[in-house]
């Protein structure tokens, strides 16, 4: 539906073409404002979550990414996007891999499936928390693990994982971004588990998931982009510089542009050195992240049955270098070559200045881990490999992020910049697709209409499992 619109003054500018910056275009287009150009410097759209298909008729993701969301016009839209048949439904099986077993997520709920000294040391752990508990703020996020799970779980699975994915001890990460996050134990639902010895499995919201058919998780993105006129788009076309004075882009092509209101999706701190302003380059050096190699692994045969059905795996323990691993074919039949003859694994591998990788090896690294977890069970069936890494691929809400976003977002905008998205904002905790989206879509809202930004601004709003949005108008 088209809507009354407020002219800003000058052109708007959008900087990145995933999906903060493709939700900002669809905005403008379904507001009806046509002074608008977006810029992204990759060949083609998605960002984050674009998709690649190798040599061999494999396809990849930059991560493992499902399609879920807490916004209903979200979901209208990728239904719109890729029609009925587009999507395979998937019911969530994640898993969880230590001690030469698997337990279902979330972990503390299904203890039961450990052996006896370990499963005896957790329940006791969180028992203690359960006793324990105090209103006292948490000080950092190691300190909310012990607190809520205890000693045990901590130390078997909480501490040595959220290590592995962050690429930071937990104790440089703040306590504020978990919301829907992290699944906090009940200890009377854990204890009936135990003793019923049953799994539990059905916590979160992405339980029920779906994920195109064709293409990877970036052909929503593709599809979308191809709605919007050629000229607004532009690919192979990067932002090398921003002069906030002048409102104006530098381009990697040679052109300036000028804007009158500059929605940056990059990450903030490219943003901050391509200004030259040494205030917010100093604000923004206090930001961490973690980078992820993604290893794809095209494997001879189908999948074992013990590997069949399950969606995705995390893995804590030091006898393997990923912390997650994807069942990529799994997720769709077309993800390989031919799914009568091979199947695939899709593993991630963090890496920062606390956490280095040897790129040169991760790949073989990754095979070994393979083996060493029961992934398969002979190097050999690995017939084909693919891998990248992504520089930016973690926003860590380390201890003193907020104060540094909430300092340099004001900032920005007394100079016309709106800096949204996973990492224009650095706010993993709305780091989604849908999160990312709205970001890019409310910021256009705001611009044109004076609307909140509720996902950047309310994450612990639009994050409850049944939001009231308001965005049925919308679109």
């Amino acid at each position: 539906m088209k809507q009354n619109t407020t002219r800003p003054e000058g052109p708007i500018v959008i900087l990145g073409g995933g999906p903060a910056g493709l939700g900002a275009a669809f905005m403008l287009d379904r507001s009806g404002h046509d002074d608008w150009v977006l810029f992204e410097r990759d060949d083609g759209v998605g960002g984050l979550a674009k998709s690649i298909r190798d040599e061999k008729g494999y396809t990849w993701d930059l991560g493992g990414h499902v399609a879920f969301s807490h916004y209903g016009l979200f979901t209208r839209l990728q239904d719109e996007l890729l029609g009925e048949a587009g999507w395979i439904e998937h019911e969530r099986e994640s898993w969880i891999r230590l001690l030469d077993t698997w337990v279902p997520y979330p972990f503390q709920n299904n203890i039961h499936r450990l052996p006896p000294e370990e499963r005896a040391t957790c329940i006791a752990g969180l028992i203690h928390a359960a006793l324990h508990r105090s209103p006292a703020p948490f000080t950092d996020f190691d300190d909310f693990i012990i607190r809520t799970f205890g000693q045990g779980v901590a130390d078997l699975f909480m501490r040595p994982y959220n290590s592995k994915v962050w690429a930071y001890h937990p104790r440089k990460l703040d306590a504020g971004w978990i919301a829907d996050r992290v699944s906090v134990p009940d200890p009377v639902r854990v204890a009936r588990n135990l003793a019923l010895d049953q799994d539990d499995c059905a916590w979160g919201p992405n339980n029920l998931f779906r994920f195109p058919k064709h293409g990877g998780t970036g052909a929503i993105w593709t599809t979308l982009a191809r709605r919007f006129a050629p000229e607004k788009i532009r690919t192979g076309c990067a932002a090398v510089e921003v002069d906030p004075e002048r409102r104006t882009v530098r381009l990697s092509t040679g052109e300036t542009v000028s804007y009158g209101t500059l929605i940056s999706t990059i990450p903030i701190d490219r943003l901050a050195a391509m200004s030259g302003r040494s205030d917010w380059i100093e604000a923004a050096s206090e930001l961490i992240y973690s980078s992820t190699h993604i290893i794809g692994l095209g494997i001879e045969g189908t999948a074992p049955p013990t590997m069949k059905t399950k969606c995705w795996m995390y893995f804590p323990e030091d006898n393997c270098p990923f912390y997650r691993v994807t069942h990529f074919s799994f997720y769709s039949p077309n993800n390989v070559d031919d799914i009568s003859k091979h199947w695939s694994l899709m593993c991630e591998v963090s890496e920062s200045s606390d956490k280095p990788v040897d790129g040169a090896r991760v790949v073989d690294d990754a095979i070994q881990g393979a083996e060493a977890s029961g992934l398969i069970d002979d190097p050999r069936q690995v017939i084909h490999t693919w891998s990248t890494r992504v520089e930016h691929s973690y926003p860590v809400p380390s201890r003193g992020r907020d104060a540094v976003v909430e300092r340099l977002l004001p900032e920005l905008r007394k100079c016309g910049i709106l800096s949204r998205g996973r990492f224009g904002a650095w706010g993993y905790e709305v780091g989604n697709m849908d999160h990312s989206f709205m970001q890019g879509l409310e910021a256009v809202g705001h611009i044109l209409h004076g609307s909140p930004e509720l996902t950047l601004w309310y994450p612990d709003v639009v994050n409850r499992p049944h939001p009231v949005l308001g965005w049925d108008s919308v679109g």
